[in-house]
């Protein structure tokens, strides 16, 4: 059951596990412990000989169970099962998405590299960019969707004469406003970038679209970083986050999870696992349910404009962006209402059905303003530059019925 051209949600029931080893469950247990006993001092040393690298693994050797800090069968599995939607060798789960950011750039930032990242991003990590990267010597350089591979090179050459970058990072689609950046030209930036020894890497936050809609490592990209509390998981009943990408570069994420402590407990990756095995369906029905929301709200009086993929002209640049790495439109919708900050409230403080929530990706509808609300601590000059408007509401469209959510929309619109 574990052959490779089996479909990723074919395998998100068997893959890795073996019944006949766990009394014949069907499903794997919870290994709730903290700690696991060896069958000798021998065993033990040889394990953790594998846990801190001093030497290299034999052939078919697999690392053994020591701590759930450093590894826990539960954890393990989801990661195994997570590498295969995005064609990766290997996936870490941490505790949050926050934690699984932090920690990728802490294993390949150092005091004095530079970080070049895409813009908008999530609030969170925007504010860990501008404000705590700093604090540890990382610079920064900031490009949108709207800059060329020209623009960004003449960027980088007007902050940094004769420097390079050692790490990019992008978020695409953009949170909140939906803007596409091109992997496979960021790619070609990571590629011409030479960094004394190392190479410069490729990171792409794909939480908006992946990993259904969008794979980043197809398209040039070395990780692929999401927030699992979002579509991974997609019952807001947990918080998680995850990375992808080859051996090598997860080993290194893993060994600096490890020391801080940032890992994935194990009943929150046995639910991941539970999650998993839904994930294509609900994506799927989430975006055909976002695509008659949106059209129902592109056509409404009192909208100015509609942030969702699916409404990308041809003779857009983001348009061939979509085309040659999307799969999907996803199930988000962001839009800006006639008026400012006033109308936006009344219209969120009167919507039914959806919660008024922060978060995205879940079984439920939600809509937020992002201006005060996840986006609140992102410059007043950014904000305006990439669109975050007053004036602008996120929907994250759930599993309700779409006749139902436009009929909600349409009753909060009854008060704006």
């Amino acid at each position: 059951m574990q052959k490779k051209s089996y479909a990723p949600e074919s395998l998100m029931m068997s893959y890795g596990y073996n019944a006949s080893e766990h009394q014949g469950a069907v499903k794997c247990p919870l290994f709730q412990t903290s700690t696991f006993s060896f069958n000798s001092a021998r065993e033990g040393k040889s394990f953790f000989e594998l846990a801190y690298g001093l030497r290299k693994p034999d052939e078919g050797e697999e690392p053994g169970m020591i701590y759930s800090r450093v590894n826990n069968p539960n954890l393990e599995l989801a990661e195994q099962r997570l590498k295969l939607w995005d064609g990766g060798e290997d996936a870490a789960f941490f505790a949050s998405g926050m934690a699984a950011i932090s920690t990728m750039m802490f294993t390949f930032l150092r005091p004095g590299d530079i970080l070049l990242f895409g813009s908008p991003v999530y609030g969170g990590t925007d504010h860990f960019i501008h404000h705590v990267l700093p604090q540890f010597g990382v610079r920064t350089l900031m490009f949108t969707s709207e800059e060329t591979e020209d623009d960004i090179r003449a960027l980088l050459h007007a902050k940094y004469p004769g420097e390079v970058p050692s790490f990019i990072y992008v978020e695409t689609p953009g949170n909140p406003v939906n803007n596409l950046i091109d992997i496979e030209m960021c790619s070609r930036l990571s590629e011409s970038f030479v960094y004394g020894d190392k190479k410069c890497l490729l990171a792409v936050d794909n939480t908006f679209l992946g990993p259904v809609f969008q794979h980043p490592l197809k398209v040039g990209a070395d990780l692929v970083v999401y927030s699992a509390t979002k579509f991974i998981s997609g019952h807001s009943d947990l918080i998680a986050g995850a990375c992808v990408g080859s051996k090598n570069i997860i080993a290194g994420i893993k060994a600096m999870r490890t020391f801080l402590g940032s890992m994935l407990d194990p009943h929150s990756s046995w639910l991941v696992m539970r999650s998993l095995e839904t994930l294509k369906i609900r994506m799927e029905r989430q975006a055909l349910s976002a695509i008659k929301v949106a059209e129902y709200v592109r056509n409404h009086p009192k909208v100015e404009t509609v942030h969702f993929l699916g409404f990308l002209e041809e003779s857009d640049a983001q348009k061939k962006v979509f085309d040659k790495q999307c799969d999907g439109t996803g199930s988000m919708i962001s839009f800006t209402i006639s008026g400012g900050e006033a109308e936006a409230f009344r219209f969120l403080d009167n919507l039914s059905l959806f919660k008024l929530a922060v978060s995205l990706g879940s079984t439920e509808s939600l809509a937020e303003h992002p201006a005060t609300m996840t986006h609140i601590d992102v410059s007043a000059e950014d904000r305006q530059r990439l669109g975050i408007h007053p004036n602008l509401v996120r929907l994250s469209i759930g599993l309700e019925d779409p006749g139902d959510l436009i009929a909600a929309i349409e009753e909060a619109f009854n008060h704006v």
